[in-house]
Parts: structure tokens; sequence; C-alpha cells
């Protein structure tokens, strides 16, 4: 029966060690797995001495969502991506959003495949213009992503993006970035000791591979849930503004998202959301550093949704929640100015937006 799985599909980075031994090469945890054993994914099994991917195209969830969903600000505004998610992670936050996949293993009998092709197929039928692979970690799925991000390029001028924590290894970010992943809504979790503490990981390695992501051409923004008594303190906050100005440069965004109660958070006393004090604070925070674009989420109506002018602080682009509009002196239509020629149309500021602009309302998702 496994045999007959396309799910199961061998793995493309790992090695092979003396007594049917193999080490993963896809993220930083380098597992070494024994024979009939799985990595600490569960999505990675040593079957006789080589490694294979359980959930090669195996999804848990599908939707065309928002490009600002991810969150996503400054690339392809408006525009809808086909976003899918598998099963299970290679962190251990026990404050995750989105447990019920992220904490759960593959079942290999219960499998639900969907190949590339039908993946682009059914992007194309929901108007999509990108893919976005998301939900649980996507550095999991990488063998699949690199054959979804493969043919979704060749059908034509779309875009592929990962919504992930950036702990693979530098040979898988290259593969990624080399099969067309353009863009990155990256989560930093927090300093040294929390991501060492609550993820099992070493936070070096995720600020290594964002620069690397940027040298290497793709777009990037940082997300950052700011979680209570975890990763609030001016300290922390204050080290991920800085380092994402050194790292990435002054117009990266910076996503400061708003905590709820999920998974085992109230394990660890957490019961209430983060204050919009603390965010706004945070916001600050980021200004201070000298970061361009910071905004809060899960906040919606908020002010700090919205793109201002670095340079003027012209109100530029209006959001409520994942809806955005051009706002500018009594809503005068300028659209060709903010989302194409891609300045301030007050002062003349270029403003950090990449990629096309879909002016286009989305239809109903349909399979």
């Amino acid at each position: 029966m496994l045999s007959k799985n396309p799910c199961i599909h061998e793995a493309i980075l790992y090695e092979e060690l003396p007594n049917k031994k193999v080490r993963c090469g896809v993220c930083e945890r380098t597992c070494v797995i024994l024979k009939g054993e799985r990595g600490f994914c569960k999505t990675r099994e040593n079957i006789d001495g080589k490694l294979f991917t359980l959930i090669y195209g195996d999804i848990s969830s599908i939707s065309a969502n928002p490009i600002e969903k991810k969150p996503l600000f400054h690339f392809w505004p408006r525009s809808y991506a086909l976003t899918i998610g598998s099963w299970s992670c290679n962190f251990t936050c026990p404050w995750c959003q989105n447990c019920g996949i992220s904490k759960t293993a593959p079942n290999i009998r219960k499998s639900r495949y969907m190949s590339p092709e039908a993946f682009e197929k059914t992007m194309k039928a929901n108007e999509c213009v990108g893919s976005s692979i998301s939900f649980n970690e996507p550095t999991l799925l990488l063998e699949y992503s690199l054959d979804v991000f493969d043919i979704v390029k060749e059908a034509g001028p779309y875009y592929n993006t990962y919504v992930t924590n950036m702990y693979m290894t530098e040979e898988a970010l290259k593969l990624l970035i080399e099969h067309k992943c353009d863009a990155f809504a990256a989560n930093m979790k927090g300093d040294a000791e929390v991501v060492k503490k609550y993820c099992g990981a070493d936070v070096e390695l995720v600020w290594r591979n964002l620069k690397l992501a940027k040298e290497m051409g793709a777009h990037v923004e940082v997300i950052t849930l700011v979680i209570p008594t975890i990763n609030d303190n001016e300290q922390i906050l204050t080290e991920i503004a800085t380092r994402i100005h050194e790292v990435l440069g002054k117009d990266t965004p910076w996503h400061c998202t708003r905590f709820h109660q999920a998974y085992k958070s109230r394990d660890l006393g957490l019961k209430e959301k983060t204050p919009i004090s603390t965010l706004e604070k945070a916001y600050e925070i980021g200004k201070d550093a000298g970061l361009e674009y910071i905004y809060l989420g899960n906040v919606p109506g908020h002010e700090y949704e919205n793109t201002y002018c670095p340079s003027c602080n012209e109100l530029l682009i209006k959001r409520f929640i994942f809806d955005s509009q051009v706002f500018f002196k009594a809503k005068k239509r300028i659209d060709d100015v903010i989302y194409f020629e891609k300045r301030c149309p007050s002062c003349g500021k270029s403003i950090a937006i990449q990629g096309e602009c879909i002016l286009k309302e989305k239809t109903s998702f349909r399979l």
C-alpha cells in the first residue's frame, strides 16, 4: 500500500550513514534517523536506509487568501494566493495558532493528495495569481513546494511565497529561491533565550537565513507575535527591530501581531490578549530603530494597519483586516501612482512595494 501512496516520496536532501541510518538535510535539526523511524517533525521516515517524506502533496488545508493575510503588505498588493498546508512542524511553540495541523503527525492511511498539476489548475480556477505554502511549517513540504513552484512559474507571470519560521538548512533555502520562491513572510519569535526555550531552536540560524534570502533577491517581511511575559519586553523588541534594520534594511516591513490564547498557552499562564498599548510600544520601538514600515496585526481598524509615507507621513494605503485601498487627499483615485509607480503622490518618495497590484475583485473559492 505504501508504494502506491503518492504522498510517500523520496527526500532530496539527506545523507546515507552506516547501518542504514540517514541524516536529514531539510531543516536545521538535521535529524539522524534510524531505519524504520521518523525524524523530529514526524513527516520524514527512514525506509530501509533511504529517507522519504510522507507528506508530498498531502494537503490538510486549502483556501484562496488575500496576500495581506500572510501577512505580506508590500508584495503584490490586493492579489490572492492559493494557500495550502500539510501536517506537523519543526518548532515546539506552546502558543501555536495553528495547532490543529502543526501539532498533528501525518497519517499515511488518510492522505489527501493533490498533485502539483492539480494545484496549478485550482489556482487558475480561483483567479489566484500566486501560491503560498503556509498554515503549518512549509519547510517540511520542501519537495512538493519545489515542484509546485516550477509549474506555477511555467504557467505565467505568477508568484510563489512561504510563510515560515525560516529554520531550513542553507541548502534547502537556496533550492527554494532557485525554484522561484519570491517572498518569505518570516516569523521571528524572540531573542536567543526565547527561541531556545520555547521553540527548541537557534535564533542565529533564522537570522542567517533571513540575510541569505534577502541577498538572493527574495522579498522578506518579518512577523513577531508579541506575547505577554514571553517576548514583549522592550529589550527583546528593540533587539528584533535593530537587527531587522541591520540585516534586512530599513524598508523591510515588520508586523507586530496580537497574541490570543491557543494550544498550551494557558499552561504558561497566558490568559489575556496582548494589550494594544504593548503593540503600540513595539511600533514606536521600530520607528526609533529606523524602520520605515511597522504594522500592527490582529487589531482590525487600528491606524497602524495602514501604510504611511516614511518621508512625509502621508496616509497612502488604508487597510481593514485584509482589505486595502489607496487613500490620499479625500480618497482621490491614485492607484497608478502608489501601486504602479510606487511612490508617494505627495512628496515623490519611493515606496517599497514589490510586484504588481491587482485591482480586480476576487470571486468565491472553488475546487
